[in-house]
């Protein structure tokens, strides 16, 4: 019957996945919506529904941040050990579930399977590396200037924490967020994407399972229609102590506006626009196989994707060439659940239309798809082909502007300097990519790129060991490696005096 309220048809096929879960979690507890209604999660590949989620408005918002705000009061005082050995009991049942968990997320998102299962993998790295890294918070002991006085820096959790996540990877953002804030000693509630919020269900299922106690995670479902009120209740709300969103840099402007009503704490990441450079020295065919995995993982939607492809003009026509022939052979679009397929639906239809209009507002302005450049109709409205455009202006929108999809714009360079004038002007500073084999180069473009982050002959950047995060407009903080964890605590100065009597 739900499903005949929305006028859309149901998939059938989702009723056996055993983590599937259609009720929100708040202290421990499986719930509806204060007011009962629901909003359908669809699939992008064909738009089924997978299931019918609680539309959570402020109120419900405000009793999940209460559930986390009272659980902080103990969870605060455990061991980092015992944390640690919740965190590793979290990592072993995800880890245990991979298929299940990758299921969910291709049926949500729309990306391959071998691409959920990646993420699975990806987001497990970060369980299991904050289950190591909260026994290893540290404070500092510092030489007194005094002679009878010890001077002691310790961390402590912040609070509640609010986690607010994106769409493209549904599971691996929450782990990233939720793991180094569980391992500092911090609470949270969670609002995952309203298009894909079953993941993070599955998540707090399995962190259910593992014996992660009530009241720790909490998370809330909401549709596009709430999210602005439920947003603005977990920025503002007195108990909340720490912000933490991955997505859109207007977005987060927002909300970090909304938290400097409390001077909360923020972690954000945010978008970028990433440069991909490519000098005569380097290994062009390495490079070309690089540049597929850094563009077209999960189907160019990833705020690290390359967007601009900066090529010397003495291996222009040749790396152009190889680009091309590659995206025609390894590009293969579908639904994510086709054997073979690489490159699945965009998120939905909001995200198809900003891709395509970026591409028809470059080609009316000049540029020219080699490879792509349109809808595959014939396989839905949110297939949109693997795109490499050439003839490019740094004055056009599909330039200056975060695609967020399977296009690939390239522009010839001459020089050192060239590269990186065209790469840093830009407002956005989250990741950057350098082929060279010319080892003084490498350092000099790591040390002059404005960004968070400088791959040097390599595609894939992000693990859980180091530390990821932007600059400029890309966003505050960083996720990952101890740091990640460290973003959770408050650093408290204690003098300890008379210690000679």
């Amino acid at each position: 019957m739900g499903f005949l309220r929305f006028g859309l048809k149901s998939c059938v096929q989702y009723r056996q996945l055993h983590l599937l879960r259609n009720q929100a979690y708040i202290n421990g507890q499986w719930v509806k919506a204060g007011s009962n209604v629901v909003f359908p999660v669809q699939n992008p590949a064909d738009d089924c529904v997978i299931a019918e989620v609680p539309d959570m408005d402020a109120s419900d918002a405000k009793n999940a941040i209460q559930a986390a705000a009272n659980t902080f009061e103990t969870w605060k005082n455990t061991t980092a050990k015992e944390r640690s050995h919740i965190l590793r009991r979290w990592f072993n049942l995800c880890e245990k579930n991979t298929d299940e968990l990758a299921k969910i997320i291709t049926a949500e998102s729309g990306k391959p399977l071998n691409e959920a299962r990646g993420e699975v993998a990806y987001g497990n790295s970060f369980l299991e590396w904050f289950a190591d890294t909260a026994r290893h918070i540290n404070g500092e002991i510092i030489p007194s200037p005094w002679p009878n006085k010890q001077i002691l820096l310790t961390r402590q959790p912040l609070g509640v924490v609010s986690v607010i996540t994106p769409w493209n990877f549904p599971f691996a953002m929450i782990t990233r967020k939720v793991g180094a804030l569980m391992a500092a000693g911090c609470t949270c509630v969670i609002k995952p994407s309203e298009d894909t919020p079953l993941s993070a269900l599955a998540a707090a299922e399995l962190a259910e399972q593992a014996g992660v106690p009530t009241g720790i995670i909490n998370v809330i479902t909401t549709s596009r229609k709430n999210a602005p009120s439920v947003g603005k209740v977990m920025c503002e709300d007195h108990s909340v102590r720490c912000i933490s969103f991955t997505g859109s840099t207007q977005v987060g402007k927002t909300l970090y506006g909304l938290a400097a009503n409390g001077v909360k704490r923020v972690a954000l990441e945010l978008g970028g626009n990433a440069p991909f450079i490519v000098f005569p020295s380097a290994d062009i065919e390495h490079a070309l196989d690089q540049a597929m995995l850094a563009k077209f993982r999960n189907n160019g939607q990833a705020c690290i994707g390359a967007n601009r492809f900066l090529i010397h003009e003495d291996i222009y026509d040749k790396f152009v060439k190889g680009f091309k022939s590659r995206i025609a052979q390894k590009c293969i679009l579908g639904p994510g659940t086709k054997e073979g397929v690489t490159c699945g639906p965009l998120i939905n239809t909001q995200q198809a239309n900003k891709v395509s209009g970026l591409v028809e507002d470059a080609i009316s302005k000049g540029a020219k798809a080699l490879v792509g450049g349109k809808f595959a109709a014939e396989l839905g409205s949110k297939y949109y082909e693997s795109t490499l455009l050439i003839n490019v202006k740094q004055s056009m929108s599909i330039f200056t502007e975060e695609i967020f999809g399977p296009v690939a714009t390239c522009l010839k360079i001459s020089s050192e300097d060239e590269a990186l004038k065209i790469a840093n002007s830009t407002r956005s500073g989250l990741a950057a990519y350098v082929f060279t084999k010319d080892l003084g180069q490498a350092f000099r473009m790591s040390n002059k790129l404005e960004f968070g982050m400088v791959a040097i002959n390599d595609g894939i950047i992000s693990a859980a060991e180091p530390a990821f995060g932007g600059i400029k407009e890309s966003g505050i903080g960083r996720e990952g490696s101890r740091h990640g964890a460290e973003e959770y605590t408050d650093l408290k100065y204690t003098l300890m005096s008379c210690l000679d009597k």
